[in-house]
């Protein structure tokens, strides 16, 4: 597993869980409702983390970013499918979405690496 990969998720998991040791009830609740916002319904999950990598692209999250993007390969999105949600993102969000572009590719291409 690449670095880029692994210090991802080793620190999400960390703070996630340190998030939610809090026992603080609000932030629990934020958290089931993400989860249960990307599960099947009249969209499908991957049709909803498509939607939310643009969205996060064009909120300049790169956390989130890799997060989706993540869920996306997970749930068998293609490199042509990337490339039409990274053409999405960047024509609503503008040219400052360019330099999330490069490192969600980066990303993906990790994710890919991974897989084989």
């Amino acid at each position: 597993m690449s670095d880029l990969i692994n210090d991802f998720r080793s620190y999400r998991e960390k703070m996630n869980e340190k998030i939610l040791a809090s026992d603080n009830k609000v932030m629990k609740r934020i958290y089931n409702i993400d989860t249960n916002t990307y599960m099947e319904g009249a969209l499908t999950s991957k049709t909803k983390e498509m939607l939310g990598l643009v969205s996060s692209m064009v909120l300049r999250c790169d956390d989130c970013v890799k997060y989706h993007l993540e869920k996306c390969i997970e749930l068998g999105m293609t490199r042509a499918e990337l490339f039409e949600i990274f053409s999405v993102a960047n024509l609503v969000g503008g040219t400052i979405v360019i330099p999330h572009t490069r490192r969600a590719l980066e990303y993906w291409e990790a994710l890919e690496a991974e897989k084989v």
